[in-house]
């Protein structure tokens, strides 16, 4: 499916260009993009990828960074608004407190894209990854490394709808394996210094503990340098494919396994979705899964986003 709709957005692109200019606006479309955060080189991959396709459409982008502050976000919105914006990537900081300003977007005509993350209110599309299978494989990848049994735990992050997926995800997977037992989970906070001291603690308090979970890359080379200070044999899973992550594994560290994301794919595939009805398509998906990978010892050397 990835590689389907990864040909797909190509596709759209292409015809962007080769359009008449009487099929097109006049004007140049305007692209507006708010980001939950781009301290992280998963939403820098995806800021380069937009601004590419945006360039091979002769696009203008305005990108705004909310720093996980919605009042920020909600503002930014507003803001591009003000500018005439014809299309909206959303990467919300909060699912359910950046409706107010969906249902403003919408208000002014401007069609609403949400990526990787979801967001109340009449979004036109959403993309993003299948983040329940990526909680689902990286614990799998977890337990069956264990033996399928010893003591585990989750790193848990904020509570919006991916990172909530993965943990379900993690869980039915554990829960296939009766002699892995779930000891503890604490949040820490998808920051790699917060995890740093999270799994610090949890190290000291759990003796038997031997395997950990995090909801990202982030928190787990927090995680890893716990483990890796400790002495101690706990292998290391996670979730998104960030180069870091993927150097630990292939450099044969506790950090086993990371269930990788393609957040250059979403973007794209997210602008194609705006561009097909900005374009006047009458069937547009309401949403679009991506795929996931498992990035391990056998794959990591040759992985990238």
């Amino acid at each position: 499916m990835l590689k389907t709709l990864t040909l797909a957005a190509a596709s759209m692109m292409a015809l962007a260009v080769a359009m008449p200019a009487q099929a097109q606006d006049t004007k140049p479309l305007k692209i507006g993009m708010t980001f939950q955060e781009l301290n992280n080189p998963y939403f820098v991959s995806m800021q380069e990828a937009l601004n590419e396709a945006a360039r091979s459409i002769g696009a203008e982008v305005v990108v705004t960074d909310a720093g996980h502050d919605v009042a920020k976000q909600i503002s930014d919105v507003e803001d591009m608004l003000q500018q005439n914006i014809d299309i909206l990537l959303l990467n919300p900081t909060d699912s359910a407190g950046i409706e107010a300003a969906v249902h403003a977007a919408k208000a002014k005509g401007v069609i609403v894209v949400a990526v990787d993350a979801n967001a109340n209110g009449p979004v036109d599309t959403f993309v993003g990854s299948k983040n329940r299978d990526a909680g689902y494989m990286s614990c799998k990848h977890l337990a069956e490394a264990l033996g399928g049994k010893g003591e585990v735990a989750i790193l848990d992050g904020i509570p919006v709808v991916p990172i909530l997926q993965r943990v379900e995800g993690c869980k039915a997977a554990l829960g296939e394996f009766p002699d892995v037992k779930l000891v503890d989970t604490q949040n820490g906070r998808q920051d790699r210094s917060v995890a740093l001291g999270v799994v610090e603690n949890m190290i000291q308090s759990r003796p038997n503990l031997a395997g950990i979970f995090s909801v990202n890359d982030g928190g787990a080379m927090g995680a890893l340098a716990a483990i890796q200070g400790s002495g101690r044999d706990i292998k290391l899973t996670s979730v998104d494919g960030a180069p870091e992550a993927v150097k630990a594994i292939a450099d044969g560290t506790p950090f086993i396994e990371t269930t990788a994301q393609f957040p250059r794919d979403q973007v794209r595939v997210g602008l194609a979705m705006a561009l097909a009805q900005k374009w006047g398509a009458r069937v547009v998906p309401k949403e679009v899964p991506i795929d996931v990978r498992v990035v391990d010892a056998k794959n990591a050397a040759d992985f990238s986003w």
